[in-house]
């Protein structure tokens, strides 16, 4: 989605001030390669691709159309165009619910039964047979212009016992909006939310209209992790890199919104101490894996949609760093066209042309031995569900599902029963149940 812009100027000047402390807040990453190989589907060997693209570490990577920003190069051979595979899974796709309007997210509750956010303000519940439920009561509202609206939703750890539901939401304030999030205790017959408190607030307000990330997850540490867009806007933007800001952060908190004392920031003069990563565009999907490790995956502008594996205290580079073009067709401004600079972390993977991913799941389950371990990212652009092998840390390869369904895919999870849940973005939206064909 276009951003305003100004000068590459002014930008530059807005910006210039911040770096010293950005930058002096991470140590640069290594960029080691390794020898990739794939689950559940065959990887060629290393070639070099057609259409002004990278080198890839295949023969056969699964996109070929021309890239965005042809003159830039991938740091390790891994980290675009991965190879194609093939899990020959054979999959049902069961239409669980239509109707619902704009929905955001899903997230499945132990009985089978489904949250979903709908973006203009309503959290309704589905039941595993479909059935829609009106919405549940005591959710704050919300600005829902633009990219706004109704965003994230997460169950407690401890849901079983306490029943509380975190959501994100652009809240809106005096002077604007901005990304917020609440907790509520969801009632015993779900039809509304009690002692609702909003827990966080991303700082500072802004009137606008554009990213506001965000997702929702827990890690293993029991924390919650936030992650936050950067509202878009070139003279904006410098606060990504700017740690009295919350914009463009992913940021750590314990449940009831406080802050941990081992949060990377605390103390240092000048900086939020919820800060957790900075450096980012707009994070619309994040998800741990097994190991514990926390994956986030962002929008870019054009040609530079983001894989990254967050780590405590680290600058993920945008907006000084990034792969991608301008909307205009111009460099990125704030980064002199530069992929690479000193004190920040390179993407893992990126893409070129973008898939604009949105959601994201690590499989873990038993339905689809050959899924396991692969992570699954939402598509909105190219509107299909993204698997994702990894092997050592890189990408080995990419399978493209549901291309025939031509959806915009916001969300997707996995379910207790081993299926995966996906919503869609449309003003008819529908949420579907994705299960081994019997």
């Amino acid at each position: 989605m276009p951003s305003h812009r100004r000068a590459r100027t002014a930008a530059r000047a807005a910006l210039l001030p911040l770096l010293p402390i950005a930058l002096a807040a991470c140590a640069p990453r290594a960029n080691e390669n390794t020898t990739a190989s794939a689950n559940g589907g065959e990887v060629a060997p290393a070639a070099t691709t057609a259409g002004g693209a990278a080198a890839a570490p295949c023969a056969t990577p699964l996109e070929t159309r021309p890239a965005n920003a042809p003159d830039q190069q991938p740091t390790f051979p891994e980290q675009t165009r991965a190879c194609a595979v093939n899990s020959n899974v054979a999959h049902d796709v069961q239409v669980v619910a239509t109707g619902l309007a704009r929905p955001w997210a899903v997230e499945p509750l132990p009985d089978g039964a489904l949250l979903v956010t709908e973006k203009p303000g309503r959290l309704r519940v589905v039941s595993a047979t479909g059935q829609v439920g009106a919405p549940v009561q005591g959710v704050p509202a919300v600005d829902a212009r633009g990219q706004g609206g109704l965003l994230d939703v997460a169950l407690s750890p401890q849901f079983a016992t306490d029943r509380t539901v975190f959501w994100s939401f652009t809240e809106p304030r005096e002077g604007g909006n901005g990304t917020s999030v609440a907790r509520g205790v969801l009632s015993a017959d779900r039809t509304r939310l009690e002692q609702v408190r909003v827990i966080l607030q991303a700082k500072p307000t802004y009137n606008g209209t554009m990213h506001y990330g965000s997702r929702l997850a827990f890690g293993p540490d029991g924390m919650l992790y936030v992650t936050l867009g950067e509202r878009s806007v070139t003279e904006v933007r410098p606060q990504a890199q700017d740690l009295g800001s919350h914009m463009g952060k992913i940021l750590r908190v314990r449940p009831d919104g406080s802050v941990p004392n081992d949060n990377p920031f605390v103390g240092r003069q000048g900086a939020l101490p919820e800060i957790w990563s900075l450096g980012h565009r707009n994070v619309q999907a994040a998800t741990f894996d097994a190991q514990g490790r926390l994956w986030a995956i962002e929008h870019g502008t054009r040609g530079g949609d983001e894989l990254n594996l967050v780590q405590k205290g680290k600058n993920y580079g945008w907006p000084i760093a990034a792969y991608g073009i301008e909307y205009s067709g111009r460099p990125i401004a704030n980064s002199d066209g530069r992929t690479q600079r000193e004190g920040t972390e390179q993407p893992v993977y990126y893409w070129d042309p973008v898939i604009a991913p949105s959601g994201a799941a690590w499989y873990t389950g038993t339905a689809f031995p050959a899924w396991r371990n692969s992570l699954f990212v939402g598509a909105l652009r190219e509107q299909r569900l993204v698997r994702l092998v990894l092997d050592g840390g890189r990408v080995a390869g990419e399978e493209h599902l549901l291309v025939d369904r031509k959806a915009r895919i916001r969300d997707v999870r996995q379910g207790a029963d081993g299926a995966l849940y996906v919503v869609t973005d449309a003003e008819n939206g529908e949420l579907w149940r994705i299960a081994p064909r019997r």
